[in-house]
């Protein structure tokens, strides 16, 4: 039984070596040219304040950013994975991610109905990612801390699982944005603070934008389109 149970699992993982080499190859002829720009996918929840406007404050000089709001009350996990697909396939058919920024304000990102449902999530993201990336791709989560809380943790816990089951361990890392990112560093600090963020917030966002839009975040005063 060890024996069968063993060779089984051995049998898995050539044919997940196999699909990865086979997802490699497509995706490295779906990329060819010089023209292509390995695409960053932005998720911004509805529970971030104001989070209409954070695709308007993105760096206009890169067209590779691709800003998805979605509704954290009704979409479901699902719901996210298809439509980071729709908007890649209108981005370069069969082109994957090379970095992705989830912004948001809760840990879990999107309602939890089961715990089911988010590993499904992390496995079906972790396919999405690039093969080709010479280094390792990024997911950044901006706007809340993911460890030193439990839902957090089981964040972390099952990104790692998925990419492990996967053979992407090797390939992806995950970092968070701590400056700028939780409400209470908000309130703390009225005018944001520079930190070691600072480069990946500018890796999607135009600073000097972001840095209104955060500023004033709160302020029922404030007339957007004046300020854009």
């Amino acid at each position: 039984g060890d024996l069968q149970a063993s060779s089984g699992a051995l049998n898995e993982e050539v044919c997940e070596d196999l699909d990865w080499e086979e997802e490699r190859e497509a995706e490295k002829l779906a990329c060819q040219g010089d023209d292509f720009i390995p695409p960053k996918i932005m998720l911004i929840s509805s529970k971030v304040p104001k989070a209409e406007y954070v695709p308007t404050i993105i760096r206009r000089d890169d067209p590779s950013i691709i800003p998805i709001l979605y509704d954290h009350e009704h979409a479901t996990f699902d719901d996210i994975i298809e439509e980071i697909e729709k908007k890649l396939t209108a981005y370069r058919r069969g082109c994957k991610i090379w970095r992705m920024l989830i912004f948001c304000q809760v840990a879990t990102f999107a309602k939890v109905e089961k715990e089911e449902d988010m590993i499904n999530f992390w496995k079906r993201l972790s396919r999405l990612m690039s093969k080709l990336n010479p280094e390792p791709n990024l997911i950044h989560i901006m706007g809340c801390y993911v460890l030193g809380n439990a839902n957090g943790e089981k964040v972390w816990v099952h990104h790692s699982t998925a990419l492990r089951r996967y053979s992407l361990d090797k390939t992806l890392s995950l970092s968070r944005i701590t400056s700028l990112a939780a409400p209470c560093a908000y309130k703390q600090h009225p005018a944001p603070v520079l930190s070691p963020g600072k480069e990946m917030i500018e890796m999607y966002f135009d600073f000097r934008l972001f840095r209104l839009w955060k500023a004033r975040q709160h302020s029922k005063l404030l007339d957007y389109d004046d300020l854009l």
